[in-house]
């Protein structure tokens, strides 16, 4: 599907194999530690994609390589029919990016904030003003846009920060849990902004070890253990007509850890 980009030229969300993602012999490796191992990962243009696994799986550093925030140690990766790397800018102008431990300006207004992102990404003032309001009120910080960051709860910065992501209408959403630390009112405004954001044919890539959201909001799945991809493919496809919590813990062998051997545990001291 084409749509046009902030500065009203034409663009593909896809590249020419139709997918917004394509990974191949991906690794990444930080001393002796394996955190990435060779993945392989398609993301079909248009699709909510959730990345599953649980903590430690290696979502965070797959991601910062896919969104050109780190740089592999060997493999390729495609988004919107470029190649990250050896030249990241290119993916990083037609991409929005909400990484893990969000970090905004925060002697600046919300306002202000989102100007200045999108004054970084070349739009006109008039557009980025306009923009910025909208975005604003969608998320429900109207009322805030004068309010220093620093004054922002959690669920205020991960709007704002989504709001900053969304500014420049990239082709592709890459956000590493979204919905971490935010309370239900905002995270349903979330949810229906990206749903929106999907519907218009461009793609949303998330993390996340909560399977109940993943599966309430995505079509597209791929699950994460150990630094590799174990399973992808279509929702209904990967969790074979299970829940797909169930079905994870299938797809990673977690065994009983329920804690037989803690006999201590709740018994009486005296």
């Amino acid at each position: 599907m084409s749509t046009a980009n902030g500065s009203g030229r034409p663009a593909t969300n896809a590249g020419s194999d139709g997918l917004a993602v394509r990974v191949r012999g991906l690794w990444k490796r930080f001393g002796a530690q394996v955190a990435v191992a060779g993945i392989d990962l398609d993301v079909p243009a248009g699709r909510f994609c959730g990345l599953v696994g649980p903590n430690g799986a290696g979502k965070t550093t797959a991601l910062s390589m896919i969104t050109g925030l780190l740089r592999p140690d060997a493999g390729t990766i495609e988004v919107i029919g470029r190649q990250s790397w050896p030249d990241p800018a290119a993916v990083k102008a037609e991409i929005g990016v909400l990484p893990e431990g969000l970090r905004l300006f925060e002697r600046l207004s919300g306002l202000e904030l989102l100007g200045y992102v999108g004054r970084l990404r070349r739009l006109p003032g008039a557009e980025v003003d306009r923009r910025a309001g909208q975005l604003l009120e969608v998320f429900d910080l109207d009322s805030a846009a004068n309010k220093l960051v620093v004054d922002y709860s959690t669920g205020m910065r991960k709007k704002l920060g989504l709001a900053a992501a969304l500014l420049h209408n990239p082709r592709a959403l890459f956000l590493d849990e979204p919905f971490e630390g935010v309370d239900p009112i905002s995270a349903s405004v979330i949810r229906d902004v990206l749903t929106r954001y999907t519907r218009s044919g461009s793609t949303v890539v998330f993390s996340s070890h909560v399977m109940e959201l993943v599966e309430r909001l995505c079509d597209w799945v791929a699950v994460m253990h150990r630094g590799q991809i174990v399973a992808q493919g279509p929702l209904e496809s990967v969790r074979a007509g299970q829940p797909l919590e169930q079905a994870f813990l299938s797809i990673v062998g977690a065994g009983d850890r329920g804690g037989d051997g803690l006999t201590w545990l709740g018994s009486s001291s005296g």
